[in-house]
């Protein structure tokens, strides 16, 4: 199932039968990667779309949405999915959790995109209005969701986004946190989003959020995603330091390297839909490290395949990752 080797260790399914066809690559050879490079994902969407909800449950067979975070995310971002899935919520009592879910999913997005990223002090009263309006139906039917079926660990990754948003303060986050993690205490997206959430931008502490990352990575097995959020700590790190030159350090680059090495580029390592999330996290943040041979292995291994995570960051993401492949190469 497995192909060549990319440099010592870093392979890459050559062979999977779901693997959507590499698009047409923009002249600096990258492509933006769609529905998680799957054939099966991308159906999931165009139902999504379509607002056709058997088509939607028969799409998702071949997943876990409970622990998929990925995939519902994919269903979360497709515009218009509010539209119908109250319908769903309503009338499908056999689904209603899995229905539940991904509007509650669809409406923290829907929340952030009425808020807007822009600073707090920029946005209206309107805007805060209806991005509290939408978060607190997320709350309900997440809250619901994680009743329904007690073994998911999404609602509450789900929730902890909400709650951040609402300012619901940190006794209420670190429970669902805990909720999350007693689900699934290796559960990468959950750690991911806890490292945001002690930035101090959101009143953490600084170094919080990287001791957070360090202790989590060093309980991970070899070959296991959680690694990647040493890659997303030391990129949040730098987000807070406004300076661009903050990772460049060899004390960081050796981190990195030892984080790729001990998850990413590690032959146990799972490939699944969407792995080339992992590998831009690590792009990002070892190009971002100055870092000049682990960085290289880890843009091969991506041939090209770009995701907007983690490199939203910057200002005009794709022109930087085109910028850091070209330097890798």
């Amino acid at each position: 199932m497995f192909g060549k080797l990319f440099g010592r260790g870093a392979e890459r399914p050559v062979a999977d039968p779901h693997a959507l066809p590499v698009p047409r690559r923009q002249k600096n050879g990258m492509y933006t990667l769609r529905a998680l490079g799957d054939a099966r994902v991308l159906a999931l969407v165009r139902a999504a779309e379509a607002g056709d909800w058997e088509a939607v449950k028969a799409a998702l067979a071949p997943f876990d949405l409970g622990s998929d975070h990925q995939v519902l995310g994919e269903l979360a971002d497709v515009d218009g999915v509010q539209d119908w899935i109250g319908r769903a919520v309503e009338e499908d009592k056999e689904h209603r959790a899995t229905a539940l879910l991904i509007s509650g999913a669809r409406h923290i997005v829907w929340g952030w995109e009425a808020r807007t990223a822009d600073r707090a002090v920029n946005v209206s009263q309107e805007q805060w209005r209806v991005f509290h309006e939408r978060l607190r139906i997320a709350e309900e039917q997440l809250l619901e969701a994680a009743e329904l079926r007690p073994d998911w660990v999404a609602p509450w990754r789900r929730l902890l986004t909400s709650g951040r948003g609402m300012s619901l303060g940190p006794a209420v986050n670190e429970t669902r946190r805990d909720a999350a993690l007693r689900r699934d205490p290796l559960d990468l997206d959950t750690h991911v989003e806890w490292v945001s959430q002690l930035q101090p931008r959101w009143s953490g502490k600084p170094g919080q959020a990287l001791a957070f990352a360090q202790d989590a990575a060093s309980r991970a097995p070899h070959g296991h995603r959680l690694g990647c959020v040493i890659a997303i700590a030391y990129i949040e790190e730098w987000v807070e330091s406004d300076r661009g030159d903050y990772l460049a350090t060899s004390e960081i680059q050796a981190q990195l390297r030892e984080a790729a090495d001990h998850s990413i580029l590690h032959p146990a390592y799972a490939w699944r839909p969407g792995w080339q999330q992992d590998f831009n996290m690590f792009a990002m943040a070892l190009s971002l490290s100055g870092e000049r041979h682990t960085v290289r292995r880890v843009f091969r291994t991506l041939d090209g395949a770009f995701t907007a995570w983690p490199w939203k960051y910057f200002e005009e993401p794709e022109k930087q990752f085109a910028r850091y492949h070209r330097r890798a190469a």
